[in-house]
């Protein structure tokens, strides 16, 4: 099968294409051409674009849960309804994110996801981001503190057989005791090691760098504070070129100085935009749950009764929305804060991320205000505004 869509301007990783038209031939990109020279001969379907803009569909690697779901909640139902929320957002594919909480939950939730089959009307879960449990109790934020725990090898090689290859990226505090032979043995598992909900130093933060970690987990949130006498993780972070940093653009996690201060020490190619969404992103304010805790959502904040960010109730398309029209970051450095940083992150950007000749046909047709007017995943157009 065979599609065109005719008379795009196509962003790839570092500029606009304007004019062109892109030919998607068995869910791959197969050929990038200006309008003018493209053959449309033996097209089975052409799709006119209308001029708008076509970009690399946006991964979040960092979301618990949408629409009242939650990974947890362990269901084929759960994931079909979180997936169905992700394509009117332009995310085509995403990370289920496992919350801190007892053995036999976390293990049912990756199990779930092992089991799970992508359906080829939905967006794609890639696989599972294990956030938790062996965290600092001092920066547990929302991670349920009865469940946090120290290190365990044995632990943590059960789960990552349990995931049968899906395990995509694990959260950990590299400070505590153990923690960095759990990054060794991740790490040569092809498996991401992320720093989070960490009290760490600055020497702490770099050794477990040395050790493999590569991630910072929602930058400056539960992490030990900044200061100009110990820098701490969040120093470290921003500073080691071996480092992609998450950031939650709500405009509520971070004041816009701290978004800028992050893009001028790292720069855009280490920025990866996250939602840590949980099951109230998409709805009204009002009591919800995550990690089996009471949150209350107020002018889409939601807190624990400690007044603790418990997630968030943002989406990829209004993080990038926010940095656009907020920061007046260029549309092209954005979009691959949202697609290619997080693909590079976790070590799927062979196939997705960008647009490039042979890679995964997954894209969004938006316009410059970040409206999206489709959605397609593998060169099926499965969300189509209204």
């Amino acid at each position: 099968m065979k599609i065109l869509i005719d008379n795009v301007n196509i962003i790839s990783p570092y500029d606009i294409k304007h004019d062109y038209s892109l030919l998607i031939d068995k869910g791959k990109i197969a050929k990038i051409e200006k309008k003018e020279k493209i053959d449309k001969k033996g097209i089975d379907t052409i799709i006119d674009g209308e001029g708008k803009l076509l970009a690399p569909g946006f991964i979040d690697i960092h979301n618990h849960g949408n629409s009242g779901y939650d990974i947890m909640d362990s269901s084929e139902e759960t994931i079909d309804k979180m997936a169905e929320f992700h394509l009117k957002n332009g995310v085509t594919s995403f990370l289920g994110t496992v919350i801190t909480s007892s053995y036999e939950n976390i293990s049912k939730a990756i199990d779930n996801i092992v089991k799970y089959n992508n359906k080829n009307d939905k967006a794609q879960i890639l696989g599972i981001h294990l956030e938790g449990p062996f965290f600092s109790q001092e920066k547990k934020g929302a991670q349920p503190s009865q469940y946090i725990k120290r290190p365990n090898m044995e632990d943590i090689k059960e789960l990552v057989q349990l995931s049968d290859g899906k395990m995509k990226m694990v959260s950990l505090a590299p400070e505590i005791e153990g923690a960095l032979g759990i990054i060794s043995f991740l790490r040569s598992k092809g498996i991401t090691v992320a720093m989070a909900h960490s009290n760490s130093t600055f020497q702490e933060t770099i050794r477990g760098i040395d050790y493999g970690a590569t991630v910072a987990t929602h930058l400056f949130n539960g992490m030990r504070n900044f200061t100009h006498r110990e820098p701490g993780i969040i120093g470290a972070s921003l500073i080691d070129d071996r480092v992609f940093c998450e950031i939650i653009y709500d405009r509520i996690h971070l004041h816009d100085a701290a978004v800028k201060l992050a893009l001028k020490i790292k720069g855009i190619d280490k920025i990866v935009l996250v939602s840590d969404a949980m099951r109230a992103a998409g709805l009204e304010d009002g009591v919800y749950e995550l990690g089996g805790q009471k949150v209350t959502v107020k002018e889409g904040a939601a807190r624990l009764k400690n007044g603790s960010l418990a997630g968030s109730t943002l989406n990829l398309r209004d993080a990038v929305y926010n940095m656009v029209h907020f920061l007046n970051i260029s549309i092209q450095d954005v979009i691959r804060m949202a697609s290619l940083s997080p693909a590079k992150a976790i070590g799927v950007d062979n196939m997705k991320g960008s647009i490039e000749i042979g890679k995964d046909a997954d894209l969004i047709l938006l316009d410059k205000n970040i409206n999206i007017a489709a959605t397609i995943v593998g060169g099926n157009f499965l969300w189509i505004e209204k």
